[in-house]
């Protein structure tokens, strides 16, 4: 396993910015096709040790790809690299190192040659009103959530340019669907991601490259028990969060990640995939839910809402 840092943290000027380029030909686009066929895709996946990104890493090394895994914990990956020695490299790393994040991808690009599909996976929940929250746990949330899939997506875009293919892929959430109580700042940083990708899809579909929003349900995984945080709870609060937690108990999906893993290799596969992706029945019926009350309450309130915009004549045509 490789171990990637750095001193400091950079700013968005900084001298490894992603450079700018022109649209690569259409050729290299068909020749990297024709190379992943051979040799198996390179994925790069973040947040690869446990949870959904064990199981993405899993799943693309027993269908023949090879994987650039990065994670935070040394060894966590060793397991993995003794059965696949020869298509698996490992970083161990902070996503919200800029730096680093910048350094691996470059060293996975000298290692492979290319990259094929990025996994943004890496995140973790603190669970807590949005009141009790400090600048601390709040900012910590958007540095993983938000700036870390951001870091590598710059990272990432000069080689998938170069190449004229590639399909990033932000693992979002059911959160970023619609704010919830307990998981409000979490929500937003998924809220934020999705909004940078949107653009981010548009910015990059002329260079050959893909991006779809995965927004998962929920799978059993160590996001909502030892990977959970959690605020200092306050007494007024403590009926709602009674409530609340007892609601998530009874609701929860344990899901076996790998179902996840192979709707992504489905994803991957696909010619004109999504721009998102909903993952779970429960995903899917909510995600209708909210937009459903959403157009019921935009047309309750069509009225105030048009009348809020100053009418603009249509223009005259110059007399003659």
């Amino acid at each position: 396993m490789t171990t990637a840092s750095a001193a400091s943290f950079p700013s968005a000027a900084s001298d490894d910015a992603a450079p700018t380029g022109a649209a690569t030909p259409s050729h290299l686009t068909v020749a990297a096709r024709v190379r992943a066929q051979r040799e198996g895709r390179v994925w790069l996946i973040t947040g690869a040790s446990r949870g959904l990104g064990r199981a993405f890493a899993e799943a693309a090394l027993a269908s023949g790809d090879r994987v650039v895994a990065i994670s935070r914990t040394v060894g966590s990956m060793d397991d993995l690299a003794a059965a696949h020695r020869d298509r698996l490299l490992s970083f161990s790393l902070d996503v919200t190192d800029r730096t680093a994040v910048f350094a691996a991808v470059a060293e996975a690009v000298a290692r492979f040659g290319r990259l094929d599909v990025v996994v943004n996976n890496a995140g973790f929940l603190t669970m807590g009103m949005v009141e009790e929250f400090t600048e601390e746990q709040a900012r910590a949330q958007f540095e993983v959530n938000f700036f870390g899939a951001l870091w590598v997506s710059q990272a990432v875009l000069p080689t998938l340019r170069e190449q004229g293919s590639g399909h990033i892929v932000q693992i979002s959430s059911v959160g970023a669907l619609a704010g919830h109580p307990l998981t409000g700042i979490y929500s937003a940083s998924k809220s934020a991601l999705e909004g940078m990708s949107e653009a981010l899809a548009a910015e990059v579909a002329e260079f050959g490259v893909k991006l779809t929003i995965v927004e998962p349900g929920g799978y059993w995984t160590d996001l909502y028990t030892t990977g959970l945080v959690t605020t200092d709870p306050q007494p007024q609060y403590a009926p709602l969060r009674a409530e609340l937690e007892r609601r998530f108990a009874e609701g929860s999906v344990d899901s076996p990640p790998d179902l996840a893993a192979r709707a992504l290799l489905a994803l991957v596969e696909a010619e004109d995939p999504p721009s998102h992706l909903l993952l779970g029945s429960m995903v899917y019926d909510l995600a209708f839910e909210i937009s459903r009350r959403r157009m019921d309450t935009w047309a309750a309130w069509e009225e105030v809402s048009r009348a809020a915009e100053r009418a603009v004549p249509a223009p005259q045509a110059p007399a003659s």
